[in-house]
């Protein structure tokens, strides 16, 4: 089969980009369709030696900052393609509306071509695009009063636009039980349920016993994701907290969790930056907790990374992460989003860790083998043969 794999954009490497790569893993031979990359960005180390096909935006000045602002010119983006040489075409959809490649009807086909095929679409969907339904977004772009009159003309157009191509995929593949409901509410449509992959390197099995004192987030340094939550959480009940991540482009959103940690902290928040994958084993496995805070999140790659290097997680009790963390058994599901509320959470998990000892940390490795990478490769593969053959 000739295989062609379509994605939102290379800047930011997270989640759906771990998922890009393992696309790539299961075929190695197929290019890379997607809006633009940034050649200076983490993403791109990724995937620099792939063939990488970008459309016209690429060409512009600054395309990845004016990526959001321009995102009406997104249906444009994508009809700049043809996937007519292709058997299937994967997508992998996010915020960017990247779907319905294999239509008679994307392709601009006003007439019959006799024995023309077109190729089969398969959509990973890690989420209908959420700042066109409601979902919290990592900046609230909207503020301003023009911005909000403009989201909500462009929201408009792009709704109806984002519905229309969802109705051209073949196929839904949903990250997550959460995804597949928002995908039949949404779309009208129907999903199956394949898991990301989950992949680290392997950590240090000792260190998995000897815990140290501090608690754990990974996260791009945006809204949304519960930093402020967790900030202000750690200043209050005096433990420590350590978070790993970059401001990816969102300095002002950095800009203000730094200034409330250095205006209210005493030393009890370390931000420790970007760092490797080896490093990054490293700091989930000497944890206490990892602290899952977004409260709709889509599935939650990192809670899984966690629990695969033994460490328990405190979660909201909300979105993909019910789906993954089992409460009293490899952490916390807690309701009460609030301060007090998390506090109560830290508590109920010091108990737990108490009366579990070392068992905890071994059903959190067993559940997260659930979410292995070779499980989804594997999943891909036949879902792929299943349709296509």
């Amino acid at each position: 089969m000739k295989i062609a794999i379509v994605h939102d954009y290379i800047k930011e490497f997270g989640g759906a980009e771990r998922v890009l790569k393992a696309l790539c893993e299961v075929y190695p031979d197929a290019p890379i369709y997607t809006a633009f990359y940034d050649k200076n960005s983490t993403a791109f180390e990724h995937f620099k030696d792939k063939k990488i096909i970008t459309s016209w935006f690429q060409y512009l000045p600054y395309s990845a900052k004016l990526a959001s602002p321009l995102r009406f010119l997104t249906p444009l983006i994508w009809r700049s393609f043809s996937f007519l040489k292709f058997d299937v075409v994967i997508s992998s959809a996010s915020w960017y509306i990247t779907k319905g490649f294999g239509s008679r009807q994307n392709l601009n086909l006003k007439f019959k071509i006799k024995n023309l095929k077109l190729p089969v679409e398969v959509c990973y969907c890690h989420t209908p695009p959420r700042w066109l339904y409601g979902y919290s977004t990592s900046i609230n772009f909207q503020k301003c009063f023009l911005v909000r009159i403009y989201a909500a003309i462009v929201g408009f157009f792009l709704r109806r636009y984002d519905f229309n191509q969802a109705q051209k995929v073949n196929y839904f593949i949903a990250n997550s039980e959460e995804v597949k409901s928002r995908i039949k509410k949404f779309y009208k449509r129907e999903s199956t349920v394949i898991y990301p992959p989950v992949s680290l390197p392997k950590g240090n099995k000792q260190e998995t016993i000897n815990k140290k004192d501090y608690y754990f987030i990974v996260s791009r340094i945006v809204g949304a994701k519960g930093l402020d939550l967790a900030v202000e959480t750690a200043i209050k009940g005096n433990f420590k907290l350590k978070i790993a991540g970059s401001p990816a482009g969102y300095y002002f959103e950095y800009k203000k969790l730094m200034d409330k940690v250095h205006s209210t902290s005493s030393g009890q928040v370390e931000f420790v930056g970007q760092v490797s994958d080896e490093d990054l084993v490293k700091l989930y496995t000497g944890a206490k907790a990892f602290l899952a805070l977004a409260k709709d999140e889509d599935f939650g790659i990192t809670p899984v990374e966690a629990m695969s290097c033994g460490t328990p997680v405190i979660a909201f009790n909300g979105g993909g992460y019910k789906e993954t963390v089992i409460n009293n058994k490899t952490g916390i599901l807690f309701d009460n989003y609030s301060i007090d509320g998390l506090i109560t959470a830290i508590k109920k998990f010091e108990s737990l860790r108490q009366a579990q000892g070392k068992q905890i940390s071994e059903d959190c490795i067993e559940q997260a083998e659930k979410f292995s990478k070779e499980r989804f490769k594997n999943e891909i593969k036949d879902f792929v043969n299943k349709v296509v053959h």
